[in-house]
Order: structure tokens, then sequence, then C-alpha cells
């Protein structure tokens, strides 16, 4: 039976999900009875976001033709996940809003797929609201993938006007798998099961897969028994053997998560590309009060089964105990692991302030790499930040405001030039300053209009200082960061400020001090909350007052001599704010 292996490649919150239900339902692979909105989307979060996380793989019949479809994520954080993807399919369904044109992850996706040498098929969503402007969308379109007007397709992912002219375009115009003579298949997913191990989710290569088959891991070279193969359907269904071109899963009765990553080979020979996701966002995670550090392990375990680029370690701070140093691909991909905790493990913790990845230039030249804010040292030659490439599309009436964000971040090396109905601005961005809140401030600036994508651009020299926070004279680990020479005292002045505001009143003054190399930049005073002690008091001498208000007083200095000092979790998250 013919196959056909593709992926659909949209800007986030473009239809993806809602096209890929349409599909589904076409090819009747989920029962009428069963179908639900994002059937492929099954975590809570990807529903109430309406994003997909998680990219999840199907298999449907079609006319005579296997279809394997693969959803993939649209945001920036998951471009790796999409990449791996990508090399396990030969066909990309490029898909558009037509109430909002192409986006900037619209344009970084189709890079990625033309790089992968994949056949694109160009589709405009959204067609039933009429919007204006679609004839000019579509030829925008035609001309960005190089193929003739009349082969860009108009759908309605919510209705199904077009799905199915789509859908036969799938099959008459996408190619055949390409084949490998050696037997290999490329992991591009995984996840954990009690008593298969970890389930890889594979496309074959070259060769077959069969239950009990002797095979490798390539990156680890460790040799394993094939428990149980089979499809997506879309949930596992289990069959006698995998064939040359399809897309499926092998149940590998592994346990241990570090032999399995995603882009690895299981087979005779690795295949070419394999590279182990770089986290670009660190972030330390300690229990909170109450907490235990074994759940939180045990938890960070189990989320690295299904998303094998969070990075772990073991982590120690002399305030908030034993805890783990994390790796994220971006904001949002912390945000998500945090929610993810919380909702399916139970678990309350603590973080510090989110860091990246320094370089710094130590007295007699040795350089090395700072990875928590509070290793940052106060004396060094020279220190280096991470800069990424922004790619922001705008349209022209928001162009002004977009370019007022320089006032705002660090941007640099700005460069203006036409894309299609959008303006495309290009600017170089400081990394730590694009996981604070630069998405919010675009979409604020330009009422939601504007998009963004970007890649890591390498390292550039900057004078930066650490800046650590002290509540009540004493050290908070969590809120030391790494910031700008320039900024400092700004930094320092609104971070104080907002922890006055946010930090909850105690019964004693809490003087809050923004300190850079054992200089105050800045410094404010959280008022104690008051108790009036002599209201019980009718009259008499006013030495009873004094007494009691100079009783009061004692309590309040021992108080604050014993109190630990501890930063609610929603306090930093208003401190993420620029």
């Amino acid at each position: 039976m013919p196959i056909r292996n593709f992926v659909i490649i949209a800007h986030i919150d473009h239809g993806k999900s809602t096209l890929a239900d349409r599909f589904l339902e076409l090819t009747k692979t989920v029962p009428m009875r069963k179908m639900k909105e994002q059937y492929l989307d099954s975590m809570e979060l990807e529903r109430e976001r309406g994003i997909t996380i998680k990219m999840a793989p199907v298999r449907m019949l079609y006319r005579g033709t296997i279809l394997n479809l693969i959803d993939t994520p649209g945001h920036s954080d998951f471009s790796y996940e999409v990449s791996r993807a990508l090399k396990a399919v030969e066909g990309a369904i490029l898909l558009v809003d037509a109430t909002q044109g192409v986006q900037a992850q619209t344009l970084a996706n189709l890079e990625m797929a033309r790089q992968s040498g994949l056949k694109i098929i160009g589709a405009l969503n959204k067609v039933d609201m009429s919007p204006p402007g679609i004839d000019e969308l579509a030829e925008e379109l035609a001309v960005l993938i190089g193929q003739p007007l009349s082969a860009i397709h108009k759908v309605s992912a919510r209705t199904g006007e077009g799905v199915e002219k789509l859908l036969d375009s799938v099959v008459n115009d996408f190619p055949e798998p390409a084949l490998d003579k050696h037997e290999s298949a490329l992991i591009f997913s995984s996840l954990y099961d009690e008593h298969k191990g970890i389930i890889a989710f594979v496309r074959v290569m070259g060769g077959s897969f069969a239950k009990d088959k002797n095979t490798t891991l390539q990156a680890f070279r460790h040799h394993f028994k094939v428990k149980e193969v089979g499809y997506f359907t879309p949930e596992l269904e289990s069959t006698a053997v995998l064939k040359p071109g399809e897309i499926g899963y092998i149940a590998t009765g592994v346990k241990d998560p570090e032999k399995i990553r995603i882009g690895d080979t299981i087979g005779t020979q690795a295949l070419p590309g394999f590279q182990v996701p770089k986290p670009v966002v660190f972030v330390s995670l300690y229990p909170d009060e109450g907490g235990d550090y074994d759940d939180l392990k045990v938890a960070l375990e189990k989320l690295k089964l299904k998303d094998s680029s969070l990075d772990f370690s073991p982590d120690a701070s002399q305030v908030l105990g034993r805890g783990f140093k994390c790796g994220f691909l971006g904001r949002l991909h912390f945000e998500i692991t945090m929610q993810r905790l919380e909702r399916e493990f139970g678990l309350e913790t603590v973080n510090s302030f989110p860091s990246v990845a320094y370089r710094v230039v130590k007295r007699g030249g040795r350089e090395v790499a700072i990875e928590n804010a509070r290793d940052f040292p106060d004396d060094y030659e020279k220190s280096l930040e991470p800069i990424v490439n922004l790619n922001i599309l705008t349209p022209s009436r928001y162009l002004g405001s977009v370019l007022g964000l320089s006032d705002v971040f660090r941007l640099s090396d700005i460069s203006t030039d036409n894309a299609g109905r959008n303006i495309r601005v290009t600017a170089r961005l400081p990394l730590s300053e694009l996981i604070l809140n630069f998405d919010d401030k675009l979409k604020s600036v330009s009422q939601g209009f504007a998009s963004f994508s970007y890649e890591p651009a390498g390292y550039q020299e900057t004078e930066l200082r650490r800046m650590d926070i002290l509540v009540a004279g004493e050290l908070v680990p969590g809120l030391s960061r790494v910031v700008y020479k320039e900024d400092m005292e700004n930094e320092g002045r609104r971070m104080a400020a907002k922890l006055k505001e946010y930090m909850p009143r105690r019964q004693f003054v809490q003087p809050v001090q923004a300190v850079v190399g054992g200089k105050i930049v800045a410094r404010e005073n959280i008022k104690a909350m008051r108790k009036d002690v002599t209201a019980p008091l009718y009259g008499g001498d006013i030495t009873r007052k004094r007494k009691l208000l100079e009783r009061q007083k004692r309590g309040k200095k021992k108080l604050a001599n014993v109190t630990k000092v501890s930063v609610p979790p929603e306090v930093f998250k208003e401190l993420l704010k620029k």
C-alpha cells in the first residue's frame, strides 16, 4: 500500500490541530462519537492554551493510501521538535491563517522544511470568515513557496471546506518515502510506559523491526530486545512488523531516560544530523516549604521521559536547601514545565530568577561558562552574553511602535524591508532580555498583530554585573541575576519597587536592598503591619501604654532576627515583567 508521510507546519494558533481534526473525521480514523476538539492535543495545558506543546503522530487510511501525519508545535521554543519531525517525513502543509497572514514562525518553519528538502503544499485557513485581501494573500503565499497561484488551497479547518481537496493533494503531490539501505529508524519523540519502558516514536528509514528483535541505540551503543512495535491510530496499536518507510513506535523496555534521545537512531548504522538539544534558559528549582526533594526528583525524571529537551542536575542553596538546576529551550518551555509540575504532580516549587549561559574570562585568561547568576564573579577580565537574531513581521501601521521597543530592550543592528503585506524587522537582542517579556511587549505595542521568531547568533562582549537582592538583611539567592552595567541602577530600583509592592507585609519593617559588587544601588522599605496593642486600655497612666509599645518594639526586633525570608512564586512572576 502506498505511503505518504507529512507534517502540518504553521505559526502558533493558525489552526494546525483543528485541521488535523478534520483529517481524522474525513478518513474515519476516529469515530464521530469519540471526536473532540484538538483531538491530538492530549495534554490539559494544550487545550487550555490552545497551542500544541508536544508533537503528535497519527496513521490514517485514505483512498488506498497510508497517511502518516505529525502535528507539530508552532512556538519558537519547540523548533527542535519541529526539526526532528521534518526529518521523518517527505512533505509539509504550510498553513497560514487568512485573517492574520504570513507570520514570523511561518517563515522560520518554511525555511526548515526547505532545508530538509520537503515537498511543500500551501494552504490558507479560516476562509469561512471571508477575510479581506484573501486573493492578495494567496498570491503572496504562492510567491513565498515558489508555486503557481492555482496550487494554493483555500480551506476552513472549522467547517471542513476545501479539506478533502487538500487531502487529495497530499496523496497526489507528496512523494513516496525515501528508503535507506541500512536497517535504521529515526527517533523523533518518546513517552514512558511502566511495563514497556520507553516507547520510541520512529520513522523506519530502512529494514524492518518486529517484536523480540535485537537492535541498538546508536548514540550510547545500548543493545536491547524490542518488546513491541505498532502504529498510532492515534492510540498505540500493536502490529507484527514495522516496514521501511512507515511511522510507528518501538517499545524498547529501556527504563533509563538518559539512554534514549530525540534524533538518535535505532538500528545498525546511525543516521546523520543527530544532536542533543541545548538548553538556553537556566532556573534552579527547590521544593516549596514542606515539599520533598525526592518527590521533585521523581517528577522531573518522569517529565524528561516525555520531554527529552528538559535538562536537570542536582543543586543546593544554603537558604533553600537541595534542589535542581534545570535547563529549558525558552521561557514558554519553562512556564509549561512549571505548570505541569503543579498540575500533574501536585508540586509547588520555589525557583531562582531565570538566567542564560554567560561566558566569563577570568584573570589569567581562563574562560568559564556561567549558568547560574549566583556564580557570576565580581572580578573578571571579560564577560560575554548570548545573542539572538530576531525576525519580526508587523503591519506597517505598527512599525513605529515596534521600533520604539529599542527604548526598552537592547535591540541593535535594526533593519527593515518589505515582506508582502507586512514589514520585516530584523535585529539582534541579548537572549537574557528575550526571555523576560519581549513577546508580551511586542503583542502589546502591535495590538497582537506582530509576530517574531529567533535563532541563536553566538556571543558578544558586554559589561555585565551580578546583582544580589537582600530582604531584611538576608540574601535571597533566587533573586540574584546578571544585569547590563548601564542598567544596574534602573534594574535595582525597579526590582526593589516591585518587591515593596508585591511582597507580603510582616509585623516588622523589611528593608529591600539591591547590591552590586558590595555597593547598594537601590533601597526600599516594606512597611510593617500595624497592630494597636494599646486598644484594650481605657484610661490610666501613660506609662502603661509606653510599656506595651516598648514590649511590641522588642518583639518585632526579635521576630525580624528569627523569621526566614521567603519570596512567593507569584512575586517571581511579577519580577519577570520588564
